[in-house]
């Protein structure tokens, strides 16, 4: 790792190591509020159970927080976990009706807690592109 990965590393890292473990022991009804809503970007995800999406969705968190918070993690590894992470929250917000204004990125009052997860791709992108470099 870097010297100049830590912040952002431990800025994303923390916080995402953090969703995840919140999500654990997701009742299953709040579990399947969450799947509908990733459903809209992903319809293949309507086909699971929604406990075990809950589980897969906190141990997919738990995973891309830790592997950004470790410093045996490449850039380019870490940055490819957090790009893809961040693009499939993108995807929800872009697919999901009443997030965003038609036609336009520009999000709608609903859709600004996803739309913040827009840092996520730049940071993700940062340090994938500059894994890339020797």
């Amino acid at each position: 790792m870097r010297l100049h990965h830590i912040p952002l590393r431990v800025a994303t890292g923390a916080f995402i190591l953090n969703s995840g473990l919140g999500k654990r022991n997701l009742p299953a009804e709040n579990a399947a509020a969450l799947q509908n809503m990733a459903a809209n970007a992903f319809p293949f995800l309507k086909q699971m159970d929604p406990k075990t999406f809950g589980t897969f969705l906190s141990t997919s968190e738990i995973g891309i927080g830790a592997a950004l918070l470790a410093p045996i993690v490449p850039p380019f590894v870490a940055g490819a976990a957090l790009t893809a992470f961040g693009g499939g929250m993108m995807t929800m917000y872009w697919r999901t009706p009443g997030m965003h204004e038609g036609g336009s990125p520009k999000p709608t009052q609903d859709g600004t807690a996803l739309a913040k997860d827009s840092w996520l791709v730049g940071a993700g992108l940062t340090l994938l592109l500059d894994g890339l470099k020797k």
